[in-house]
């Protein structure tokens, strides 16, 4: 069954409002896919204005090294778990998320939808032709797909106010009610914060690498490689930068032992009854 008939017949349970959770701290939807989704879907269509973050290991990190990481966080409006780790520490913790929730999964039940729904997508990043790429493989898998544009800004527009306010412009003249912003964590979601005050109905979605996945530029890991857990080897393998080195191995593998660890001091101090009201990183 595909997800929009999926949606057509779970209206009553995906209507229902998003649970959070505190994940080590960080805000956490209590959510599968497909009530991700109807969220994401649903406010496009109301024009509410929304703004997703797919959250793996390294944006919780991230939460708690850097100030900036952490209001991003804590200001979208749902964030999602994007990462096996998170979904293991949070049953370990005995607050288990239902399912991982996948940006590079969601980008296409998301196409398909708005694609049935007649709303309007724009793709924003990835490297040179990568935007305009995806979004021609996305109407070929789903024809009523309207897109209403795509941008690749160069290295550095975060820097150049000339570049940033022309990117907003043509994002504001295009006016489209579903964005994905695929430059990676923080920046997308920097650039999601400064755009969505100038598109306050529009529903933005960090999506990182996805968009170079539907193209294949990046290579996707199997879905059994994901089920374990290793889609970051896979990746590694596949791209062994020095930059991804450093974020898999030296940064994210001791924080993932920091992770587990607090999920289990947390489990035990529920057991004896002397938690606090929330699971934070207890030290």
């Amino acid at each position: 069954m595909s997800l929009f008939k999926a949606r057509e017949s779970q209206t009553d349970q995906t209507a229902r409002p998003v649970r959070q959770m505190r994940l080590m701290g960080a805000p956490m939807a209590v959510v599968t896919e497909a009530h991700a989704v109807h969220a994401i879907v649903s406010a496009a269509e109301a024009g509410e204005g929304h703004w997703t973050i797919t959250a793996n290991l390294d944006h919780l990190r991230r939460y708690h090294e850097n100030p900036l990481e952490r209001e991003l966080i804590e200001e979208a409006d749902l964030v999602v778990a994007d990462g096996m780790p998170l979904i293991w520490a949070s049953r370990l913790a005995g607050e288990p998320l239902p399912e991982r929730v996948s940006g590079s999964s969601m980008v296409w039940s998301i196409c398909e939808i708005a694609g049935a729904a007649d709303l309007s997508l724009f793709l924003l990043g990835g490297d040179p032709g990568v935007a305009e790429q995806a979004a021609g493989i996305f109407q070929t898998h789903f024809p009523g797909l309207r897109v209403a544009g795509t941008a690749c800004p160069s290295p550095g527009f975060e820097h150049d106010e000339l570049q940033l306010s022309r990117l907003q412009r043509q994002l504001v003249e295009t006016a489209p009610q579903i964005v994905f912003v695929a430059l990676g964590f923080p920046k997308q979601d920097v650039l999601i914060r400064r755009l969505r005050k100038a598109l306050p109905r529009t529903s933005f979605l960090g999506v990182g690498i996805s968009l170079s996945y539907v193209t294949g530029d990046v290579p996707r890991a199997p879905e059994w490689v994901c089920s374990l857990g290793l889609e970051w080897a896979y990746r590694l393998a596949h791209e062994p930068t020095r930059r991804l080195a450093r974020r898999y191995l030296i940064e994210g593998m001791p924080f993932g032992v920091r992770l587990l660890s607090s999920a289990a001091r947390w489990r035990v101090r529920k057991e004896r009854a002397d938690a606090p009201a929330t699971w934070d990183d207890q030290q």
